[in-house]
């Protein structure tokens, strides 16, 4: 049912704010699955690959224009199911130097699906946004969705609770 709802959302989201004659360009972030083990750059968990999965199941009905992930095995796996059903490659990118206004100007008038961790996500949505919006994501928390939404001048952020 929570999968119903944010997939209505999405759409809704894209409706409304797409009808403006500015511009719109929507972002989609999320955090890596549950990853297999606490090491510096583990593999997915088996957890982790069954919600790769539902993720790629809840976008199965929007088309990005790109994929963003860092370059960690548990972000990349978090995304492949993505980008495969898409037949899109991704773009890898570092939170640390990531410079936002280009990375908004380059995907202006697009729909973008953005893959971090849980600092990092908060962080370029709040940068984003222009605001000091969303905390860090708790260890135990893998199902946010941030959208954030930008029409001309008007910006609309929202945090879903998927699973």
């Amino acid at each position: 049912m929570k999968k119903i709802i944010a997939i209505v959302l999405l759409f809704w989201i894209q409706f409304n704010f797409g009808q403006s004659q500015n511009t719109t360009t929507n972002y989609y972030f999320i955090r890596h699955a549950e990853k297999a083990d606490s090491s510096k750059n583990p593999d997915l968990s088996e957890k982790g690959l069954e919600r790769a999965q539902e993720w790629q199941l809840l976008f199965s009905e929007l088309s990005f224009d790109a994929i963003y992930s860092t370059d960690f095995n548990r972000t990349i796996q978090t995304i492949k199911p993505i980008s495969a059903k898409q037949n899109k490659n991704f773009t890898l990118y570092n939170p640390k130097t990531i410079d936002i206004e280009t990375f908004k100007k380059e995907t202006l008038g697009k729909t973008i699906l953005i893959v971090g961790h849980s600092n990092t996500i908060p962080n370029m949505v709040n940068q984003i946004i222009n605001q000091n919006k969303y905390k860090d994501i708790e260890d135990s928390i893998f199902g946010n969705l941030y959208i954030v939404t930008i029409t001309g001048n008007q910006i609309h952020s929202q945090l879903l609770h998927v699973k």
